[in-house]
């Protein structure tokens, strides 16, 4: 799907409403459709992560259609990295999501991975369906998002007020 032309005609499907917008409700049904079940919490964060103009909806037009481009590609992205990794069984274990996740450019260290792998294990048996891992990979890109936008050094460290550090859990919440 990275052609725009085929984006564009997929977007215009998802807007139901036809107006020029599509909200977390209607991306929530058409992921749906392609069997992504996600509680609505998670599509807002999907939209979160590349709403620009910050108005909670996606758009199409003029420059805002980088961002459904920029989910897509991210979308695909983690689905790829699934797909390669779960060898015919439809999950992940955990050192498959590891592997998974270096392979999408995130590298958490051990007490940091488990702890998101704790929070995304929806069933706590240790397999990770494509729902669970591509909401586990939405949380981590908005943390990252968030603390880069701390980190205006780019040395990889951040000191945070409680302000600071509300706002940034608050805005990477699920």
């Amino acid at each position: 799907m990275e052609n725009t032309a085929i984006l564009r005609e997929w977007f215009e499907r998802v807007d139901s409403e036809r107006t020029g917008n599509i909200t977390a409700n209607q991306l929530k049904r058409a992921l749906g459709v392609g069997n992504l079940e996600f509680p609505l919490s998670v599509v807002q964060q999907m939209i979160r992560m590349y709403d620009f103009d910050r108005n909670g909806t996606m758009s199409f037009e003029g420059d805002y259609y980088l961002q459904f481009v920029a989910l897509n590609k991210f979308l695909l992205k983690v689905q790829h990295a699934f797909s390669d990794l779960e060898r015919g069984r439809g999950f992940l274990v955990p050192d498959d999501v590891h592997e998974a996740l270096v392979k999408i450019g995130f590298s958490l260290d051990s007490p940091a991975f488990y702890s998101v792998c704790e929070s995304f294990d929806q069933k706590k048996n240790g397999r990770f369906r494509l729902d669970d891992f591509i909401s586990l990979c939405i949380f981590v890109q908005s943390a990252r998002n968030l603390f880069n936008s701390f980190d205006t050094s780019k040395q990889g460290r951040v000191t945070l007020d409680l302000n600071q550090f509300v706002y940034c859990s608050a805005n990477c919440r699920i």
